[in-house]
Parts: structure tokens; sequence; C-alpha cells
């Protein structure tokens, strides 16, 4: 049987353009899991407490939260001076513990709906698309892209460990961009991510370049273009490098409230790079994090620690093709994961976690 594989075609338009092309892409992959995630629900909490016991509750989190936030403000201010102590960091991570402990004790009386995880079983997942990219530029030098992706089968998320399910084999439209000297116009109806939270919610993005400060502002007009406040949104993010330095600022304004984060890398030499942040999501505590990472010779460990309790170390080694991570936080979860580019476009993929989930697949592009 003949195959034959169209890998792009260009069309040349002679009115109003300088010129257009359509490039047409494939992608394939196949393999097996278990115990993959199938993403969290809520699930609704029936309240067990009185209003005077939920009251008390209430009245132990608000305590437990001004104790918390002023031992991490005291641990970050005398860390900032190098006067820091052992006996004042396990007093802050002390006063989360009881801050945890008492907004679970409020959770169990209170009927406040929680997150629950449900797993897949054993599976095999297949899956194949096509994506049509098209591109041009107008006489005036505006440039213009949009694009159109077919996708089928059973797909899963190796990234998350999460078992996606089963596309309808549906067109769908990506997004449509235009530029020029004005910077970048991007439209995509609710496909487009916030830049603080990476919530894939916005509808429309314009990002440009003032001097040397790449500027990018996305917003969510609304529910289908109605003119309803609660899925309104507007994020930015503004990003500065010089001398081996980088920063960046994200924000975000939600029905919610307002968030913010403030990003700072440093390159020490080639190999070591310190990294720091606060970040104040809209309603909760701010959150410094601390940072550095460093690569020699193919392998690689990233090491970030926060205020509120909570790091993450991972590991990668690298070589010819072959590429192995591990990393594990907090709370003993961890995932491996390994990669091998095969040739010709194909690469095999396996990962375990800590959760017992677990893939292994060949991915194809064309």
């Amino acid at each position: 049987m003949k195959k034959l594989l169209i890998a792009s075609t260009a069309l040349v338009a002679t009115a109003g353009m300088a010129s257009a092309d359509i490039t047409i892409s494939g992608h394939a992959a196949a393999g097996i899991f278990s115990h993959l995630s199938n993403k969290n629900a809520t699930v609704a909490v029936t309240a067990t407490g009185t209003t005077t016991e939920i009251a008390t509750a209430q009245g132990v989190v608000d305590t437990k939260t001004t104790e918390a936030a002023a031992t991490a403000k005291t641990v970050t201010d005398n860390t900032a001076v190098g006067t820091v102590t052992g006996a004042q960091i396990a007093a802050a991570a002390a006063d989360v513990q009881e801050l945890a402990d008492a907004n679970a004790a409020l959770d169990a009386i209170n009927g406040t709906a929680k997150s629950a995880g449900t797993y897949s079983g054993d599976g095999v997942y297949s899956n194949a698309g096509v994506d049509f990219t098209m591109t041009g530029a107008t006489d005036n030098g505006i440039s213009f892209s949009a694009s159109v992706n077919i996708d089928a089968g059973m797909e899963i998320d190796s990234g998350d460990f999460e078992l996606d399910g089963k596309d309808g084999g549906t067109a769908g439209l990506g997004a449509v961009t235009m530029s020029g000297a004005f910077g970048t116009l991007t439209f995509d109806e609710s496909g487009i991510d916030n830049l603080y939270s990476d919530a894939t919610t916005h509808d429309v993005s314009w990002a440009t370049t003032v001097g040397d400060v790449a500027l990018t502002i996305g917003h969510s007009v609304g529910a289908s273009g109605t003119d309803t406040d609660a899925s309104k949104a507007t994020s930015f993010s503004a990003g500065y490098s010089a001398s081996g330095m980088a920063f960046t600022l994200t924000g975000s304004e939600t029905a919610s409230g307002t968030s913010a984060s403030l990003a700072v890398s440093y390159a020490l030499n080639d190999t070591v790079t310190i990294t720091a942040d606060t970040d104040q999501a809209g309603g909760a505590e701010s959150v410094q994090t601390i940072g550095a990472a460093t690569t020699l010779n193919g392998v690689s460990v990233t090491v970030e620690s926060a205020n509120n309790s909570t790091w993450d170390v991972d590991l990668g080694y690298s070589a010819g093709g072959f590429a192995l991570t591990y990393g594990v936080d907090e709370t003993d979860g961890w995932t491996a994961t390994a990669t091998s580019a095969l040739g010709g476009g194909a690469t095999f993929a396996a990962g375990v976690d800590s959760e017992d989930s677990m893939y292994a697949g060949v991915s194809f592009a064309f």
C-alpha cells in the first residue's frame, strides 16, 4: 500500500498581501498507562457543627493566621539582615502547621467543599492529530497567523500524570495573531493564559517592548462575550534583564482580588543561577521563595524553599538524546521520568510517581 505524507504546501496570493503560507504538520502517540489522575473533582461536605462551634473554629483560624504571618515576617526580616536563628525558623514552621490543623478542623465541621482525587485503572492510549498553521503578511508589513487542529483518540498529560480522555476528532480553532510595529495582538476566546496564574482564561493579549522592558497584557472580556463581571480578568507581565540579572513582575486583577509576584534571578556564572521571588495571591498571605539551579556535564540540580514550609528538589541528567528527571517536595511526593530520542521524529517516554501512577509510550512528529 502506497503511503503519502504531505509535509507542507505554500500558496502565493497577489491581491492585498505580499505572500501567504499554509503549513501542515502531524503528530501521534501510543502507549500504556496505569493509575493516572482523572483530575481533581470538588465534592460537597455536609456541615456537622453548630453555629457556635463553627464561629469558634473560625476564631482559632483567624488567630493562627495572625501568628503565622508575624513569625514568617520575623524570619523574612532577620534573613535579610543575616540574624535569623534556627529557633525562629522552627517557630515559623510550627505556626504554619498549627494554622493548617486549624483550617482542617474548621473544614471538618463547616461543610466546606473539598477537592477529591480519583484515578484511572490500567489502559492503553493512542491518538493522532493534524495541525494547519496559516501565516502571511500585508503589503504594509503587518504579519498575521491563524491555526486549526484536528485531534482524535485517547490522550494523556505526561507532565501532570493525568488522563485527559478521548478527543472527539473535531476541528479546533487556535489563536489568531497580528504583529507589527505596534507589537503582537492575539485573539483566542478562553484560550490565552493568565500571566500570573497560568489559568487559561483570557480572550485577548497584547505584547510589545518598551525600551528594554518586555511587556504583555492579557484580558478576559467576559463569559461568551456577555457583560458579566465574574469572568472578567486582566493580567500583565513586565520583564527586564541586565548584567546577568533578570526581573519579572506579574500581576492579575480578577473577581477574587488583586494578585502580584516579583521574581529575580541572577546568573553567578555559566553554571549557577540564584532565584528569589515574593508572591501575594489575592486574599492570601504573601509567600517568599528562594532557590538555586546548577548544570554541569549534563547533570542539573534545582532547589527551592519558601517561608510557608514548602520546598522542591529536582534532579536531571541528559546525554545524547537521553534524559532522566527526578523531583520530590515537602509532602514526600515524587516523580521520575525518562525520555529518549529514537530518530525520525520519534521519542520514547516513561514515568512513575509516588501515587503509583505510570505511563510508557512513543510519540511521533510528522
